[in-house]
């Protein structure tokens, strides 16, 4: 794939600049969660650090033969706290990359015809949708004082970063169609 075209090389610079800040975000928020004795909710948040590590992954590898400096203007909510401001924060930023960023950066590639970065942010879209909703779950735990009840397994598709909870993957992802067997387990 050569360089795309200048418009969605900025935003797949910005989709990779955001989802690595929000890899390492949710690492220190596994941290404090481990501290503050919400072990489940920590193991939410090294998943969901893993599949935007998958999302990075994507985008950087949609810059093809890109070779240049840059600046990446990536917006995060930043401002490290306890458990529940940690969610919070979560919360906020992948509601911004699903009501917001994703749509208006698939749109931006499909326009340009940029065929894989559409599909990259389409998968990073689907995953960003799961999580919101496992960080509004979480949070109405930690609001109670009580650690996220999880009794199954998060699994990571490492193709697109798709999210499932269970005893057991999917057979197959049901946004990039990569074996179940291949998914990371947390």
């Amino acid at each position: 794939m050569g360089v795309p075209r200048p418009m969605t090389k900025e935003v797949l610079l910005s989709a990779f600049g955001g989802e690595s800040m929000a890899h390492m975000r949710y690492l220190f928020f596994s941290k404090v969660a481990v501290r503050e004795g919400f072990h489940n909710v920590a193991r939410l948040f090294r998943a969901v650090a893993y599949a935007e590590e998958v999302h990075a992954s994507n985008h950087y590898s949609k810059l093809g033969g890109f070779d240049e400096d840059a600046s990446v203007n990536a917006g995060s909510p930043i401002g490290p706290g306890d458990t529940l401001k940690n969610l919070e924060l979560a919360i906020r930023g992948e509601e911004f990359e699903v009501n917001e960023m994703y749509p208006a950066y698939i749109e931006v590639a499909r326009h340009q015809g940029e065929k894989e970065a559409e599909i990259s942010f389409r998968w990073a879209l689907e995953a960003e949708k799961i999580h919101a909703e496992l960080f509004k779950e979480a949070k109405s735990f930690v609001e109670k004082k009580e650690d996220w009840r999880l009794e199954s397994y998060i699994w990571i598709c490492p193709v697109c970063g798709y999210t499932h909870v269970g005893y057991e993957p999917p057979e197959k992802c049901p946004v990039c169609g990569a074996s179940g067997s291949s998914f990371k387990e947390f």
